[in-house]
């Protein structure tokens, strides 16, 4: 799966299924990478998928540039609501240089695996 993950990064596109094995992996500790919510800090407490590390809000997503350049090096998996927003957002690191980065290709609503409600706002 390892060299399977290398391909879904350079894709730029994961699925449900995919995201499942890929949070297990690191689970185990066998892959590493940071799962990062683009979604409004409502939308998180209302659903989030287990495990996700950052909320980098797309309407603040401005202020948390310092914080994305200090992880440009990490494998990075972005999820929204539906992969639109990721879309967008994969598109601009990819500009500023990010080479490590996916997305959850059809968002939160469509993924089944584990989810947190109510959630806390990931430090």
């Amino acid at each position: 799966m390892v060299k399977k993950f290398e391909t879904l990064l350079k894709k730029g596109e994961i699925s449900d299924d995919e995201l499942k094995e890929l949070l297990e992996l690191r689970s185990s500790k066998e892959i590493d990478f940071k799962l990062i919510d683009i979604r409004e800090l409502y939308e998180y407490k209302e659903k989030s998928i287990s495990g996700t590390d950052h909320l980098y809000p797309t309407s603040k997503l401005h202020l948390h540039v310092k914080d994305f350049e200090k992880i440009k090096q990490s494998s990075i998996i972005l999820y929204c609501r539906t992969g639109n927003r990721t879309g967008e957002v994969l598109r601009i690191l990819k500009r500023m240089g990010f080479e490590r980065v996916a997305h959850l290709s059809k968002g939160i609503v469509d993924f089944s695996g584990e989810i947190k409600t109510d959630a806390d706002e990931p430090k």
